[in-house]
């Protein structure tokens, strides 16, 4: 069983962004990509709470994965007092243990997971496939506890812990140590670290296809966006595959391993973040992955520890930032109310969506360090998308104002009458005053009469049934006049305008008593008749 992550991150450096208020720009150069400490790395827009998980020794304890609900760990506890030593560490060579999981997410006391998998020799890290079914582990090599060896095997129909079919994964090599592997949600992709010899660094993270056969393809080296000339290991993914968490003794750190995050798009790895002082130390910190929406488990030897290594559940909480700003027309900078805006991420998912309010504001909560594109629709003007990149980690608001264009007028038939079709004029509830941003509708009306100089128009006013229909005939006639008025006001004569209300005599849609909101929208409209 894996997590899902609580919130999403991405830094794609090919990316065109715009920003708002805060418009630090972040970026990795070499020497920090390969490894610097920096004393000054904040909480980086994270907020981990780390608790010892209560079952740490004297000696160490590394979290590895989830199985039935249960943590299963590598320690190097000695099992009735007598333990076979490795010489390369001077604790016992390490054995698989699993611990059932409380709902505060401590852990209890361990228990030996496999006598098949445990051998004489040193287990390390393991990761099993979505459905629990097969498990990959790594092994120690008999002539070097310090070298691993990736295996696969399948539990046995029926049961819940015998492991069969035993094999070295095809891509082991002599010399080679294969550590910490991991399996994605979807249950396509193997990650793991490996020394091998295209490794930029000492140990890279590497990627194979797990195809329909069970066979694994070739492994691939992740790059440098994720791979420094110093170790990186212990990969782990989100539940949805989007976000890919490891440990790096490179990238800008805090000193020895510390845990990133990179954002997985279509176009591939994301910068790195690191996930900050609230999770990452001094010291080492490995091995995190999830176990629920906001937590997981980070191993550490930090001080204050029990041991070499200790267990720890890690929480967090959401840092959520604000997105706001006004939707104008790009011309006159009227507000746009109405307007339709979608968020989505980097790879086009949709997050959310809203419309602006009467002062053309839109609202979004958005993620630090996640890179966004927002796209608009409303009626007469164009389509459009703006990028936005959440550029700091904590807490904060950012203002992107977004300009519209206009689309053009379309003279047209539409029920046997050539018209100039444009969207809806508003006006405010029961009122005839044209609503300011309606005259960037009837702008295009102008310019149309300006640029044909004999045409002349019929403006036709119409509204919903709600109300009296002596009333809404009253109405209507109003709000012609209002129409032609400001038209009158930008130069045209009087004499190439008519105006006439109907009420609602003429709906489009003839709902009568059962008419939705839309139906009523449709009927309450103008005309733009083309008299000669």
């Amino acid at each position: 069983m894996k997590a899902i992550v609580s919130f999403f991150i991405c830094l794609i450096c090919s990316f065109s962004y715009s920003q708002g208020t805060s418009n630090s720009n972040f970026n990795i150069n070499k020497n920090l990509h390969d490894g610097q400490i920096n004393s000054n790395i904040g909480s980086n827009g994270f907020s981990f709470e780390l608790i010892d998980a209560g079952i740490n020794t004297k000696y160490s304890e590394i979290g590895s994965d989830i199985y039935r609900d249960k943590i299963i760990l590598v320690s190097t506890k000695k099992i009735g007092g007598v333990a076979k030593i490795d010489p390369n560490t001077g604790e016992a060579f390490k054995e698989l243990f699993r611990a059932d999981i409380s709902a505060n997410g401590s852990l209890s006391r361990p228990l030996l997971f496999s006598k098949i998998l445990n051998s004489n020799n040193s287990e390390d890290n393991l990761t099993f496939s979505p459905d629990q079914q097969t498990v990959y582990y790594t092994r120690s090599s008999k002539e070097n506890s310090l070298e691993f060896k990736l295996y696969k095997a399948e539990l046995q129909e029926n049961t819940i812990g015998i492991w069969i079919n035993h094999a070295l994964v095809s891509f082991n090599e002599p010399n080679i140590s294969i550590e910490t592997p991991f399996v994605n949600k979807s249950g396509d992709k193997l990650y793991f670290s490996a020394n091998f010899p295209d490794a930029i660094g000492g140990y890279d993270l590497y990627v194979s296809n797990i195809n329909a056969d069970g066979t694994l393809s070739a492994p691939k080296n992740l790059g440098n966006t994720i791979n420094t000339v110093k170790d990186e290991k212990y990969p782990a993914l989100s539940l949805d595959g989007k976000h890919l968490f490891f440990s790096s003794k490179g990238h800008e750190n805090l000193g020895g391993y510390d845990v990133f995050r990179s954002r997985i798009s279509k176009s591939g790895f994301s910068p790195v973040i690191n996930l900050g002082n609230t999770i990452n130390s001094s010291s080492d910190e490995i091995a995190y992955f999830l176990a629920g929406r906001n937590k997981g488990y980070v191993t550490s030897n930090r001080q204050g520890g029990k041991g070499g290594y200790d267990i720890y559940t890690a929480t967090n909480d959401d840092v959520i930032q604000i997105l706001s700003g006004n939707i104008t027309d790009k011309e006159t900078q009227i507000n746009l109310p109405n307007t339709l805006v979608v968020l989505e991420d980097i790879d086009g998912e949709e997050i959310a969506r809203t419309t602006s309010n009467e002062q053309g504001v839109y609202k979004f909560d958005v993620a630090p360090y996640e890179k966004y594109i927002l796209k608009t629709s409303k009626d007469g003007f164009k389509d459009e998308s703006f990028s936005f990149f959440s550029n700091v980690g904590n807490t904060s608001d950012y203002e992107m104002n977004l300009e519209l264009v206009i689309t053009e007028p379309v003279i047209a038939e539409v029920n046997d009458k050539l018209q100039i079709v444009l969207e809806n004029i508003y006006f405010d509830f029961n009122k005839w005053n044209v609503k300011e941003e309606s005259t960037i509708s009837l702008n295009k009306i102008v310019k149309v009469l300006k640029e044909n100089l004999e045409m002349k128009l019929m403006i036709n006013a119409h509204t919903d049934n709600k109300g009296r229909e002596s009333y809404n005939l009253n109405l209507s006639n109003k709000r012609a006049a209002s129409a032609v008025k400001y038209i009158l006001s930008k130069g045209i004569s009087q004499d190439r305008l008519q105006s006439k209300g109907y009420g609602e005599t003429q709906p489009l849609i003839d709902c009568k008593s059962d008419c939705s909101d839309d139906d009523l929208q449709a009927n309450r409209r103008i005309e733009f008749v083309i008299l000669e």
